[in-house]
């Protein structure tokens, strides 16, 4: 007998490598290759581009800072007759006695805009921290202790980086100081100034050719009106016009001749610059006090006294020069607020420590005071109310229509619009939820009740579909061998039948909870957006839920929220994550194959 497999045709092997046709056919084949790849890759590529920016943003949220400073804690603005009542004391004028210690901290602080920016640095809730503090150890009351008051959310942003650093610039020169306050002449023996210098006519260079662009568009709008001077049909038209380009002329040669002027000065050796808020600020270290310059030479300088210099200043050599990383007008920190953080820095007064309030904080205006525990705990009792709403009514639902229900025109009906509900937009169940389950039954606005129910609704079709899919799985020899033992057609279901089943219903389960408990349109429509502080303590609470928090987070104007937007969207994906996961391993561990 011969083996077919062995026989050797050289030529078929020589034809296939040079018959065009199958050359040709290779190349697709490894262009299509290519292609996949090449889409896996930049999918990859963009995915974790994103993960990256939304971590690296959400790593500011993992700490937060703290300003230690001494706080006398007086009895009469306390527990004026001590009675050493809790309550009493945390009635107690705790916002007056920690701005006294900001006071006594840098008394040197007078006018109202500075004090201002003085009780800045700490958050609004600190004197509440200290309340707590005091009303659990009311013998501290009398007595001056080191207490570590919450920093704001622009002094954390400001020790984080956020809002640049004081970068030190090179002197060798000594420094003399003259005046006093907001007149300070200084001069130093080298030219100290002179790399600061060329910093600030870079920004003179970037202002001329800023009004040159200026200028160009003037020039466009001279040559426009000149055209349409040129094809008016009444002399009227045409003066107007011309009179209009005259002017857009005059604004060109105006900006034109700015430009030239700023030009000539960045391009002039040494010289005299006015500071402004648009430089980059220049601060002296001098003496324990900080300086700011309004006005730089090389070896000369004029500035404003920030915090008080130490005694006279005369060929002082132990000084430092700081240039900042932005403009005053472009962040929201002060030079004079940067001065008081640096002191206090150098004081060793400044900590981080992990941020577990972000954790287990409720809602806030303030940004360093709000965390995602009232959003967790409201998706929890949200997702309980959709999982025992969904869940057993859409195996049911599957059970009946896939072994019981007759085939005929209604259940067909029901089957299409099971499928046509899958893709309906979220935001149609969230008008239902607001039209029916509020309006109607009168269910409790804002509350995981309602927002549960809305979301069973919209997560029935994914469970029907999946959990009729699982049941369709499961082979008919084991229907046929429960039939033929003698059970009933409802105990081959629910004996043999639906054990087999659950596993894949439980992966469908899990997986439409997962795409629910990401959902935020219908949430808002039926009211969970509202800021709630208190976090609910069942299904009739007013409550919101995490993507709503993110929703609500990502609104608002202050900067410090961005990161907590950032960590609440880590952890909305760690649950999703971890939802999916748990579905896998559930398919994992039971599934059968057949």
């Amino acid at each position: 007998m011969t083996d077919a497999t062995r026989i050797h045709r050289p030529g078929l092997i020589e034809a296939s490598r040079t018959d065009p046709h199958l050359r040709k056919r290779r190349r697709s084949v490894l262009r299509l290759k290519a292609y996949g790849l090449a889409a896996i890759f930049v999918s990859g590529l963009a995915l974790v581009a994103l993960m990256g920016s939304i971590l690296v943003k959400a790593s500011a949220t993992l700490s937060e800072s703290y300003l230690t400073l001494p706080v006398t804690l007086e009895a009469d603005r306390i527990d004026p007759d001590g009675t050493g009542d809790p309550k009493v004391i945390r009635r107690g004028d705790f916002v007056g006695i920690t701005k006294q210690a900001l006071r006594d901290t840098f008394p040197q602080v007078k006018s109202r805009k500075a004090k201002k920016e003085l009780y800045g640095l700490i958050s609004s809730g600190a004197p509440f921290e200290l309340a707590e503090h005091v009303a659990a150890n009311p013998d501290l009351i009398g007595r001056t202790i080191e207490f570590p008051l919450l920093a704001s959310d622009v002094t954390d942003l400001y020790l984080k980086g956020e809002f640049g650093q004081l970068q030190p610039m090179q002197t060798s020169g000594a420094l003399t100081v003259t005046g006093k306050g907001k007149k300070l002449q200084i001069v130093s023996t080298a030219a100290d100034f002179a790399a600061a210098l060329e910093v600030v006519k870079e920004r003179l260079l970037a202002d001329a050719a800023a009004l040159r662009r200026k200028a160009a568009l003037q020039n466009n709008g001279v040559a426009a009106f000149r055209d349409r001077a040129q094809s008016a049909e009444t002399e009227e038209a045409r003066a107007a016009n011309l009179a209009e380009a005259d002017k857009r002329a005059a604004e060109r040669d105006r900006l034109l001749a700015e430009a030239e002027e700023l030009e000539a000065r960045a391009a002039g050796e040494g010289g005299s610059e006015k500071l402004t808020r648009k430089d980059r600020s220049l601060m002296l270290h001098v003496n324990g006090g900080w300086i700011k310059l309004t006005s730089i030479a090389p070896g000369r300088a004029t500035g404003v006294e920030l915090t008080p210099v130490e005694g006279p200043v005369e060929n002082v050599t132990d000084w430092a020069l700081f240039l900042s990383d932005l403009p005053e007008a472009s962040r929201k920190v002060s030079d004079l607020s940067v001065a008081l953080i640096e002191d206090l820095g150098a004081r060793g007064a400044v900590d981080q420590v992990f941020n577990w309030r972000f954790f287990f904080a409720s809602d806030s205006r303030e940004p360093e005071l709000a965390g995602i525990r009232g959003a967790v705990v409201g998706s929890f009792w949200t997702m309980l109310v959709t999982f025992l709403l969904a869940f057993p009514i859409g195996v049911l639902g599957a059970i009946y229509l896939e072994e019981f229900a007759p085939r005929n025109r209604f259940t067909d009906f029901i089957e299409v619009n099971i499928n046509n509900l899958a893709a309906v937009p979220s935001i149609i169940f969230g008008l239902l939820g607001l039209a029916v389950v509020i309006g109607f039954f009168g269910v409790p606005r804002s509350s995981p009740l309602a927002g549960g129910i809305v979301l069973a609704l919209m997560t029935l079709p994914t469970i029907i579909i999946a959990s009729r899919a699982a049941i369709a799985a499961v082979p008919p020899s084991i229907r046929e061998a429960a039939l033929g033992v003698g059970a009933s057609h409802q105990q081959a279901v629910f004996h043999h039948v639906l054990p087999l089943a659950v596993p894949g219903m439980l992966t469908g389960a899990i997986l439409g909870m997962a795409s629910a408990l990401g959902e935020t349109a219908p949430l808002i429509m039926i009211g969970m957006v509202a800021f709630i502080v208190d976090v609910p303590q069942g299904i009739t609470d007013s409550a919101t839920a995490l993507p709503v928090q993110v929703y609500r987070w990502s609104d608002f104007p202050e900067r410090a929220f961005e990161a907590r937007t950032a960590a609440a969207i880590v952890v909305l994906m760690v649950f999703l994550v971890a939802m999916n996961g748990i579905a896998i391993l559930l398919r994992r561990r039971f599934e059968r194959r057949w």
